[in-house]
């Protein structure tokens, strides 16, 4: 059997798994099922980061025992991780282990040239480590990007049109924030019609792509979603 290169995928806090009877650490089926359909092993990645504060040479030894790694969505980032004095009433769901865990496991990926695919907060994470901030909103029902199937324009050139061989994708999105100030280094890879930054790449071929939509939720039956996780794949394997 072909080696499977192994991709980390930092789990998510859960209050609400009633079928373990506990508090858990979860992954969406649909995302490792993507990962594994594209040839990759996905392997769940506990966050430790105790009082918020995560230890850089710990997070740089666990992930140097996998080829790729996968940020995925979740909820909202603390915003005094990128400088924000004060938080937005619609923001939700911040756990600080978790961003604390999530900005450094980004760094180290970052730092070491790790192959990334980054997922709705997951650009987010890869956009504050950076330097880059965020809208903390979007202006509420009829203006985010929840439950909303919507056409991306795709910048000519970029490594997210040659990864998935097209200028227009359909994205399956689900955020109420975005990018304000790109990241240093990041250029935009796609714009949804109204403006928004839909993907975001690092310039000089490094090895991320980073959506701000959820490939995962149609990879099973597109094409150009699936070549995201294919993507990550292919560059994880070649570092093996």
């Amino acid at each position: 059997m072909t080696h499977r290169p192994l991709i980390a995928v930092p789990a998510r806090f859960s209050a609400t798994t009633s079928a373990l009877r506990y508090a858990a650490e979860v992954n969406a089926r649909a995302l490792v099922e993507a990962v594994w359909r594209a040839g990759g092993e996905p392997v769940t990645l506990h966050p430790h980061a105790p009082g918020g504060t995560a230890d850089p040479a710990e997070v740089a030894a666990r992930l140097a025992r996998f080829d790729g790694l996968l940020l995925p969505g979740g909820g909202d980032i603390a915003p005094h991780r990128y400088g924000a004095a004060d938080a937005h009433e619609a923001v939700y769901d911040v756990d600080d282990e978790q961003d604390a865990f999530d900005l450094e496991l980004a760094r180290q990926a970052l730092a070491h040239g790790t192959p990334i695919l980054a997922v709705c907060r997951g650009l987010q994470v890869v956009n504050t480590v950076l330097g880059g901030t965020l809208h903390q909103d979007m202006g509420g029902p009829g203006r985010d990007h929840r439950h909303v199937r919507h056409p991306v324009s795709l910048a000519p050139g970029s490594a997210l049109a040659r990864v998935t061989g097209v200028d227009k994708a359909e994205a399956s999105c689900y955020h109420h924030q975005h990018v304000d100030r790109l990241g240093e280094g990041l250029t935009v890879a796609a714009r949804a019609a109204d403006g928004t930054v839909e993907a975001v790449e690092l310039a000089g071929g490094a090895p991320l792509l980073a959506v701000q939509w959820h490939p995962e939720d149609t990879a099973h039956e597109d094409p150009v979603q699936q070549r995201l996780f294919d993507a990550l794949v292919r560059a994880a394997r070649a570092t093996v």
